[in-house]
């Protein structure tokens, strides 16, 4: 059973580009997310869900944040959900108190949605970002 694969991505200029500006969006609503959870704890009010933050951002990306249309709404939905459950565990006892993410110490990564990922030989679908040439041929049985 495959459960992990690393493969090498060889991305045009543009489509890398692209992929940083994923990987910026994503750290982004993190980050946004986090400080919209610790101003409401501050301010005595209880737990946003992630539910509420993404239909606040849906409002923004019609007015203020337009560039959050430029990549796929799995990427901030992912991001959104990974900052609310890490809120949630550290009021449980399980983990420690979240930080914040940073361009230099943050590992840079985004959530693709493997459903809508494509394959073909040697070559990769990634949403809004387009067909990337991988270095071998990824498996697609499970």
């Amino acid at each position: 059973m495959i459960l992990a694969k690393k493969v090498r991505l060889y991305p045009t200029k543009e489509q890398e580009q692209k992929l940083w500006q994923c990987v910026g969006t994503a750290r982004f609503i993190y980050n946004y997310t986090l400080a919209k959870q610790e101003e409401n704890y501050r301010n005595g009010g209880k737990f946003i869900g992630n539910g509420i933050i993404r239909k606040e951002l849906t409002q923004l990306k019609k007015s203020e944040l337009i560039w959050l249309n430029e990549v796929s709404n799995n990427v901030t939905k992912q991001a959104v959900k990974d900052a609310c459950n890490a809120y949630k565990n550290f009021f449980k006892g399980l983990g420690n108190k979240p930080k914040f993410k940073s361009k230099k110490k943050s590992k840079p990564s985004f959530y693709n949605d493997t459903s809508k990922l494509k394959v073909k030989e040697k070559k990769v679908l990634i949403e809004k970002v387009g067909w990337i040439k991988t270095n071998e041929q990824i498996p697609t049985e499970v």
